[in-house]
Formats: C-alpha cells, sequence, structure tokens
C-alpha cells in the first residue's frame, strides 16, 4: 500500500511516499519550501518588480507570506484577497483589512489584470506529482495523510494562542492517547479552518486522514526503537515556529506544553521541560510569556519525573548542548520525516482494514503496537 504523507511545516514541507511492500527507509521522501515560504517568495518578487499582489486559492499558514505582505505594502504596494485567502492573515476580515488588505470578489480579483495573482494553499498535489514524474515515478498512491498547525478559528475578543490549547487539552481529555488526535475528513471540527481547507485541495477520491503536526512529530519519534524501548518518554518537537513537548508512557500523555520556538532560548526550552516533568511548571507561566499553555491530565502521576528525553524537529540543535542529555531521535532513520512518519500510523489507527499491513512494516515490534 502506497500512502502519501504531507506535514506542511512552516519552514518546509515534509513529503512521504509511504510503501508498505519495502522497508520505511527505502520510501521517497522530499523536504521541500512550505507552502507559506513559496507564498512569501511570489510576494516578494511582485514587490521586487512594482506589481500590486492579488491573492486566491485558500486559507493556508501564514507567518512567511504575512511578513512578506507587510514589506509588500509597506513598500507603498496594493494589496487585495479574497475572502477564504484573506483569512490566512486574521479570521476577522475587518481585522485583514485594517492591515491595508483590499477584499474582492473571485470575479473582482479575475479583473485585477495589473496584479500579481498568486494562489494561497498549504497542499498543491499536482507540483508533488510533477516533482515525482521527473524522476519516473508512479506518483498514484491508495491513501492520504496530512498535517499543519491549525490554531483554529476563535471567536471575536478570544486569544488564538488560548483557543488552540483548549483545543489541544479538549482532545486528551476526551481520550487520553496521541492518536487521538487523528482525524477522518468528516471527524474534523468545524473551527479547524486550515485543517479543513488543506482537506479542501484534494483531488482524488482515496482515504485521508488529518493528524496536528505536534503529536503527529511525537507519534514519530516514538518509531525509533531507543525512545520505543523507554518506559516513559519526554518527547520534545522543536518546530521553525512552535515548540511543543509530551511526558508520555507510548501513546498515553501526561502533560504538554506549547510554546513558540523563535521566542525560547536553549535555557528557557530546558527550564519548561525540566519543570514539566517536575510538574511544577505553570500554564500562567506559558501564556504570559506569549506561549499556548501548559496541561496536566488530571489524577494522571507519572512513575518517572526523570524520563529519557528525545528531541526531533528543524531547531533541535537548540537542545545539543543541553543538561537534559537528549536523545536525538531518528525514526527509520529520518529525523525531517517524524511528522511523516507519524502520520503514517495515523493513518493505519483511522483506517484498521490496512493496520497490520502498514503497521507490520512501520511498527514491527509487537511492544511498539
Amino acid at each position: 500500500m502506497r500512502i502519501l504523507a504531507v506535514d506542511a511545516g512552516t519552514g518546509t514541507q515534509d513529503i512521504l511516499l509511504f510503501d508498505s511492500s519495502g522497508p520505511p527507509e527505502s520510501s521517497l521522501k522530499l523536504i521541500m519550501p512550505s507552502a507559506t515560504q513559496i507564498a512569501a517568495s511570489r510576494i516578494r518578487r511582485a514587490t521586487r518588480e512594482g506589481h500590486a499582489v492579488v491573492l486566491t486559492g485558500v486559507t493556508m499558514g501564514g507567518g512567511p507570506c504575512h511578513w512578506a505582505l507587510d514589506e509588500h505594502m509597506k513598500a507603498g504596494l496594493k494589496a487585495y484577497a479574497t475572502p477564504e485567502a484573506a483569512r490566512t492573515f486574521d479570521d476577522d476580515l475587518d481585522a485583514v483589512q485594517s492591515m491595508g488588505v483590499t477584499i474582492v470578489s473571485e470575479d473582482e480579483a479575475k479583473r485585477l489584470d495589473d496584479a500579481r495573482r498568486i494562489e494561497m494553499a498549504d497542499l498543491d498535489l499536482e507540483a508533488i506529482r510533477r516533482a515525482l514524474a521527473a524522476f519516473e515515478v508512479d506518483s498514484d498512491f491508495d491513501g492520504l495523510a496530512l498535517a499543519c498547525l491549525d490554531h483554529g478559528a476563535a471567536p471575536p475578543g478570544y486569544s488564538d494562542r488560548l483557543f488552540r490549547f483548549d483545543h489541544l487539552r479538549r482532545v486528551v481529555e476526551e481520550r487520553n492517547d496521541l492518536r487521538a488526535f487523528a482525524y477522518l475528513p468528516e471527524e474534523l471540527p468545524d473551527y479547524l479552518t486550515r485543517a479543513r481547507a488543506m482537506l479542501g485541495c484534494v483531488d482524488t477520491d482515496v482515504p485521508i486522514v488529518f493528524l496536528d503536526t505536534g503529536p503527529a512529530a511525537a507519534l514519530g519519534a516514538l518509531q525509533d526503537p531507543i525512545v520505543a524501548q523507554q518506559d516513559e518518554q519526554f518527547v520534545v518537537n522543536l518546530g521553525n515556529m512552535h515548540a511543543l513537548a509530551f511526558h508520555l508512557r507510548g501513546t498515553h500523555i501526561y502533560s504538554l506544553f506549547e510554546h513558540h520556538t523563535g521566542l525560547l532560548s536553549s535555557e528557557q526550552i530546558e527550564s519548561l521541560s525540566e519543570r514539566l516533568m517536575a510538574g511544577t511548571l505553570r500554564h500562567e507561566d506559558v501564556f504570559g510569556s506569549h506561549g499556548h499553555g501548559v496541561f496536566y491530565v488530571a489524577g494522571e502521576q507519572p512513575a518517572n519525573r526523570h524520563p529519557s528525553v528525545a528531541v526531533t524537529g528543524p531547531q533541535r540543535a537548540k537542545l545539543r548542548a543541553s543538561a537534559l542529555k537528549p536523545y536525538f531521535a531518528v525514526p527509520h532513520g529520518d529525523m525531517m520525516l517524524s511528522g511523516c512518519f507519524g502520520l503514517v500510523w495515523a493513518f493505519a489507527e483511522k483506517h484498521p482494514q490496512h493496520r497490520v499491513e502498514i503497521l507490520a512494516r512501520l511498527l514491527p515490534s509487537e511492544r511498539a503496537v
């Protein structure tokens, strides 16, 4: 079985064409610029050339494309966006207009002949197919596993950071398992608008699963045999934008925190991790420093307050010399594919008819399954 896994991050989009007919190490892999980096590059090109931009398509991840759009307008150039594309920058369209962006309809966007049209989307399956075809690789697949980080569409006046963390907490309270973050398309909450837009870009009729990037990376790290053999694990995913840590027993969760990687020094990540393991880190400590929050599962007490620390993510070097003495997880020999391997595990969870076939390759140890 061939599963295309796409983990849409801030710096990169990590792509795995998992094939259960061979070892995971032999599956095809691509580490490419993220969709928001691509959009940012196209906006900056329009800025250099002195052209207005019109953003169309769907809601996607912000960050780099938002910063590029700010620079574009500071250069005195016009920016237009259709409503769905505009929600990339804020769910409140009045707030987007206050940035200086003019909201236009699809028909109006088509009439802006002098503006550079930039399609907004976290997923471009056709581009992936073209890349595979360039190397004579069959681009057909039997299943699709997708990940992004979605803050969710918070109500007016409600913190985006807190709204996302409320989602993480609610999922764990309903079912304490990393795999509970996996959704079939019909299960996806309406408020996860970025995730829903990503799934809306799918142009083929195959089984699909969606999983948040943080839990996906943790599920991937657990596939490293050294991490898997520990009774308890403390897994830190240092992404380009977000830092998410879990105290785990396998896929069972004791506690977690989420912050923004760029706001944290190595010493701060170390301190937050040590305090979460000790049970002394407070939600206010993280949220008050512009992070998302802290959550301890009620009634759950880990047996080990100093479990083995495993680190994954593109910013993992922040803990290279840490007193935590972390192990750098390399599931199936590739750290950058941690999220994708987690996605494949989630696919097996949500599509049990394929579970045995997938996990026989992904998790050959009965203990890990």
